[in-house]
């Protein structure tokens, strides 16, 4: 039986077969969670076997572009926790610069979120007629793809700006450093809406542009698929995060193979060896710092112009908490392993967690009565608290106490990383 599942060919027509029966399955059933599930674990399980690489993209291109659209033309749904997924795998992209090769702890990463959101949300928005002359904005969403380049930038300068001071101290200190730094920035943007409201404070900015996307309504209308601009919009976005997170996996492949990214677990191994190898230490340390903040700036403009609205109680600490725990639980270092970490804990928290809290209260409200003979219980009596979407915080603390305790290294762990463990053991 070992053998047989070492056998490239059994594997290929073993995960052909799975791609399509899930695929399938969440085609009729669109609202299927186990459906998804299945239909995604077919997806991981393709790029995590040894299968060979054509047949990996065949099985990535029609789940990602063919079934999954598919079935978000029923459920929209999927579409929101697509987005979702690759805006939280993008920034457990840059976080993974950070953390995973320069082995920089960062618990302030969701203000570089904040500066990217607000640079769209700003210019995108009438808000900023309230502190310029000129009273040209909102913008057209033409220039929401210039933004996104701008958001980058500014996310960048944010990122040298507050690691300046930062990173010139180590370990359990340079947390507490960029933490506090990072809550700066939130409480900034609650409160400079006064003496010049530049970003409306707590109320927050809304109503901000979308990019236009009458050429995107074109396209599909030539091959027979007919949208309303609000159904558009969710494809729209959902196909444009698609293509950011690919630029972003590129970038971060030869950031990884680069000088750069040499120099960086350098420094992750060794602060002393590096710098006797004539490694620069600070300019180092700050070029993987503004470029993991590059990254979240311009999913912070993606994720303004999405919701239409952007507030400070967004860019909140438990966010920056969050992207650490999907770098950590996918693996530091691991391109891989932070996307599969972002899609298990956005799954986990937006789906998964509030599907079973559905579920327990549908059996409270119909009174089932759970009968193994020797144990008889009434769900009418589950107290109303017991709803595991409360409990999130709780379900990713016992996660990752479980990852430290058995699996240190992540789900998908980094090569060098590995090595490095098992020479500590």
């Amino acid at each position: 039986m070992k053998k047989l599942f070492q056998n490239s060919a059994f594997l290929s027509l073993l995960i052909a077969a799975s791609a399509v029966i899930f695929g399938y399955w969440l085609l009729e059933n669109p609202r299927s969670t186990l459906a998804f599930l299945l239909t995604l674990g077919a997806l991981l399980a393709a790029f995590m076997l040894d299968i060979p690489k054509w047949l990996k993209v065949l099985v990535g291109g029609a789940i990602l572009l063919l079934v999954i659209p598919w079935a978000g033309f029923k459920n929209s749904f999927l579409f929101e926790l697509g987005v979702q997924t690759g805006i939280y795998a993008a920034m457990a992209l840059g976080l993974n610069v950070v953390v995973g090769l320069a082995g920089l702890l960062d618990l302030g990463y969701a203000a570089f979120f904040a500066v990217g959101a607000y640079t769209w949300a700003i210019f995108g928005s009438k808000q900023a007629n309230q502190f310029m002359p000129w009273h040209i904005f909102p913008l057209p969403g033409a220039y929401f793809y210039l933004f996104m380049l701008v958001a980058v930038v500014m996310a960048a300068l944010t990122g040298v700006i507050i690691g300046s001071p930062a990173l010139r101290l180590r370990g359990d200190y340079l947390a507490i450093v960029t933490l506090g730094l990072g809550e700066m920035v939130r409480v900034l943007a609650n409160n400079l809406d006064h003496p010049i409201n530049i970003t409306n404070g707590p109320q927050g900015i809304t109503p901000i542009q979308r990019p236009p996307i009458d050429w995107f309504i074109a396209l599909f209308d030539k091959f027979g698929i007919h949208m309303s601009r609000a159904e558009a919009y969710p494809l729209f976005f959902y196909f444009l995060v698609l293509v950011i997170i690919g630029i972003v996996t590129l970038v971060n492949i030869r950031l990884d193979r680069s000088r750069f990214g040499r120099a960086w677990i350098a420094i992750r191994e060794d602060e002393v060896a590096a710098r006797a190898m004539g490694i620069p230490l600070l300019p180092t340390k700050l070029l993987a710092f503004a470029t993991g903040a590059s990254f979240s700036g311009a999913m912070g403009a993606l994720f303004a112009a999405k919701q239409l609205y952007v507030s400070p109680e967004s860019f909140t600490l438990i966010q920056s908490i969050m992207i650490l725990v999907m770098v950590i639980l996918g693996g530091m270092g691991s391109i891989p392993g932070a996307i599969l970490g972002a899609a298990t804990v956005t799954i986990l928290n937006v789906d998964l967690l509030k599907t079973a809290s559905d579920y327990l209260n549908d059996l409270r409200n119909a009174g089932f009565v759970l009968d193994l003979g020797i144990f008889k219980y009434n769900f009418a009596n589950l107290p109303n608290q017991l709803e595991p979407a409360k409990y999130e915080r709780m379900v990713f603390g016992l996660i990752m106490i479980l990852m430290m305790i058995y699996r240190p290294e992540g789900i998908i762990p980094e090569r060098r990383h590995v090595a490095e463990m098992k020479e500590k053991e």
